[in-house]
């Protein structure tokens, strides 16, 4: 498969969303993991699973690279199933409804491990709440019978698991304006859940 025909079927399956900027960018990097894994014959479900286990073994290894390189590991794997599955036409109604769960799972972890490093309670509470939100609203607009994603947002999926990994390296850094890093990133969150529900009204009044 060809990476315009990869790029044409995932906006399909993502409500004919636009494939450009940061988006296009995670979508090129994920369409050349996906050929290799897909060659190494890795299904996507494993992949969904592993993103999975990734996110619990994070919570085993608090304050530390090793922590780092997990929730790596686990946005890899939970980022490139859904392209595994284009790329080796194993796309599924199951297989979509397992990574979305898998999805609101692993990222449950992630803000766990927030915690585990030293972020507030209730801003890692805040940041789960609103990264369910928005994930919510897409999906309850859809089953109202909207076949658009509405607008990306400036706290995707990715962008959420990047800002958690950028205020990691600043704490093992040493550096004293990692919490900023959270802050912005939570009002960015606020933000994107804003996006998300004014594309609501406008396109569901």
């Amino acid at each position: 498969m060809k990476r315009e025909e990869f790029f044409a079927s995932w906006s399909t399956l993502h409500l004919d969303a636009e494939i450009k900027g940061i988006v296009k960018g995670w979508l090129s990097i994920s369409y050349v993991i996906a050929r290799g894994l897909s060659a190494l014959r890795i299904t996507p479900n494993v992949l969904t699973l592993l993103g999975v286990l990734s996110g619990v073994a994070l919570l085993f290894y608090p304050y530390s690279a090793i922590g780092l390189l997990l929730l790596v590991l686990s946005l890899i794997c939970d980022g490139v199933d859904g392209s595994v599955a284009i790329v080796s036409g194993k796309v599924s109604r199951f297989g979509a409804t397992l990574d979305a769960i898998a999805d609101r799972i692993a990222e449950g972890f992630w803000f766990f491990a927030l915690y585990q490093w030293g972020v507030a309670p209730e801003i890692c509470l805040a940041l789960f709440a609103l990264a369910l939100t928005q994930e919510y609203a897409r999906a309850r607009m859809a089953s109202l019978g909207f076949h658009e994603i509405g607008v990306v947002t400036i706290a995707e999926r990715p962008v959420r698991a990047s800002a958690i990994a950028i205020f990691m390296v600043l704490e093992l850094l040493n550096f004293s304006f990692a919490p900023v890093a959270i802050y912005i990133f939570t009002a960015m969150a606020t933000f994107s859940v804003y996006q998300v529900m004014r594309a609501a009204r406008r396109n569901l009044a």
